[in-house]
């Protein structure tokens, strides 16, 4: 259980490295690497405590960082938009 938390928080970084390198994301880097480790945490918190998982703790991981630098800009686009009006 250790190693794969730790393993998690990897993955969910190098992830998020490689979102910003090929241009999928534009946070920067260091930004990115801390929503991507919030999803890894959440996903991880989720599959210790309900049982809840995908696979192998490294696709959670990937899951959880790809679903977290999707949905927090998205919604950050959408407060701006709606601060505009």
């Amino acid at each position: 259980m250790f190693f794969a938390f730790w393993g998690s928080l990897i993955i969910g970084g190098i992830v998020a490295y490689l979102a910003e390198k090929w241009d999928l994301t534009h946070h920067g880097i260091l930004q990115a690497i801390i929503i991507a480790t919030g999803g890894v945490l959440l996903v991880f918190m989720l599959r210790v405590m309900f049982h809840l998982s995908v696979g192998a703790p490294g696709w959670d991981a990937i899951i959880g960082a790809i679903g977290a630098l999707i949905l927090i800009p998205s919604e950050a686009f959408a407060r701006k938009r709606r601060n505009r009006r």
